[in-house]
């Protein structure tokens, strides 16, 4: 299982401010730590951009690949946003996410493939909603890699996220719980024919929450998504709990 740090967000005060300043420095001190807390992958989400701030990406990614090779998620919803940042990468980045909504497929698929990226598929209907039933969500994975084949990203470089609700959700330990038989199924070979990546974003659980839930529950989580297979892992790799556990997994499982 591989660790990817969601710490370089726009959600995240430091980061919004550095972006907005155009200042390398505090992004760059996001980059080292997340790395020495052991993150295999940094996720870079510069938030909400207006076409005319796009470059903001890209200023994020030269500002981290000034202090680490580590490889980087590009991660928005807009294509426009993704090629800035495609544009200054020095190694071949994941892009984040795509979906079964309409616009998703017109664009960020065709970037996926003129690039030759691994590409995020977020398990997200037509209405930007997940599934309930784990039933549903191997469907949906099915319709968005025969569209992602068909738009010339083979199966080998998806990664399917089944998409962690948020506590505040309606019946959210049930949904937990889909989520993780999906994780086993798609990780098993039993949905394509062969295992696929996986992955899964822990720190939606808590957001806008985190005064209610201990990071203990991070933690908790990952180790029963680790075992059903998981292969990657988005979480907030400064936390001690989730660094602490993540670590203790990786070694048990090698």
């Amino acid at each position: 299982m591989l660790i990817a740090a969601d710490n370089l967000h726009a959600l995240n005060p430091q980061v919004m401010a550095a972006l907005e300043n155009r200042d390398p420095q505090p992004l760059q001190g996001l980059a080292r730590a997340s790395v020495t807390a052991g993150a295999d992958l940094l996720d870079l989400n510069p938030g909400y951009l207006s076409r005319r701030q796009e470059d903001r990406m890209a200023f994020l990614v030269e500002a981290v690949q000034k202090v680490t090779d580590r490889r980087l998620i590009l991660d928005s919803p807009r294509a426009g946003v993704l090629r800035q940042g495609l544009r200054v990468c020095q190694q071949r980045p994941i892009l984040n996410a795509l979906t079964l909504e309409e616009d998703k497929l017109r664009e960020i698929l065709p970037l996926a493939a003129e690039y030759e990226t691994d590409l995020v598929v977020l398990l997200l209907d037509e209405r930007s909603m997940p599934p309930a039933a784990m039933e549903d969500k191997i469907t949906l994975a099915g319709s968005l890699a025969a569209a992602a084949m068909d738009g010339g990203v083979p199966l080998e470089r998806l990664i399917f996220d089944p998409v962690l609700p948020n506590l505040s959700w309606p019946d959210a330990w049930r949904l937990v719980q889909e989520v993780v038989q999906t994780v086993r199924w798609l990780a098993s070979g039993e949905v394509f024919g062969q295992p696929v990546r996986t992955m899964a974003g822990l720190s939606n659980l808590r957001s806008g929450r985190r005064h209610l839930y201990p990071a203990m529950l991070d933690a908790t989580v990952l180790g029963v998504m680790a075992g059903a297979g998981l292969g990657l892992a988005l979480m907030d790799v400064l936390l001690p709990e989730v660094q602490e556990a993540a670590q203790l997994i990786q070694r048990i499982m090698g």
